[in-house]
């Protein structure tokens, strides 16, 4: 793979427990581990899919952080997109110079440099920017274990995060021209697609609309027992499409 692409890695949930949220994930989508860890505050889980697309599940840990006030706050539901830079401080020049507020910088790590788009000017949700450097990782950690789950059902392909904007505009400037995804026009509809990632984002132009999350994209060959308006565990819709 290049090096100089930027890649969609993953979409992250935030969830109060991730033991309700694993039944669905692997015994329904079929979900495969993928990797977990700790964080400042939180653990969490990663599923793989058919075509390679990853979902996150964060849970939180430890009697305070950002987790919490999240979930006290909003509930389930989406928490993030990362997306793999080959230049962090160059992703943040351009972030703010496309007038993006770049909150919670950290290159404490030297395997892991990231920053974050703040919601509010981000189309209605948090985007990571990783600069990821696996060779450099250092010291040793315990990921937790990987909750139960039934056995795991035929994968579906996780197709990414559908989100709705105020205008094309909007939506190129962030998508497009900051995060380098190729656009795929029709209509009142846009998907963005990255080289060498399995993910994508579509984004609904609605002016009226809260810009934001608006469903789970997932595609499979087989009927699914999705249920009508959000999930109960993921607190988002699901939804089955085309890919």
């Amino acid at each position: 793979m290049s090096d100089d692409l930027t890649r969609f890695d993953h979409v992250a949930f935030a969830v109060p427990e991730v033991a309700r949220v694993a039944p669905f994930v692997v015994g329904e989508l079929g979900g495969r581990e993928r990797g977990a860890g700790p964080g400042a505050g939180f653990r969490f889980w990663q599923w793989e899919f058919a075509g390679g697309g990853a979902l996150e599940i964060l849970e939180p840990a430890g009697p305070g952080g950002f987790l919490h006030r999240f979930l006290a706050a909003r509930g389930a539901g989406p928490h993030h997109l990362t997306f793999k830079v080959p230049d962090l401080r160059d992703a943040m020049r351009r972030a703010r110079e496309l007038d993006h507020d770049v909150v919670g910088f950290d290159d404490s790590q030297p395997a892991w440099l990231e920053a974050f788009l703040h919601p509010k000017h981000a189309q209605g949700i948090v985007v990571q920017l990783v600069e990821s450097h696996p060779e450099l990782q250092q010291g040793d950690w315990q990921p937790p274990p990987f909750p139960a789950a039934p056995p795991p059902a035929p994968p579906v392909a996780l197709l990414g995060l559908r989100l709705a904007s105020h205008s094309e505009a909007r939506a190129r400037r962030q998508w497009q021209e900051l995060l380098g995804g190729e656009c795929e026009a029709g209509g009142r509809n846009l998907i963005f697609r990255w080289p060498e990632s399995p993910l994508r984002v579509a984004v609904s132009i609605d002016p009226a609309a809260a810009e934001g999350p608006i469903a789970l994209e997932v595609s499979a060959d087989r009927e699914l027992p999705l249920p009508e308006g959000p999930h109960p565990a993921l607190g988002l819709p699901v939804v089955s499409v085309g890919s």
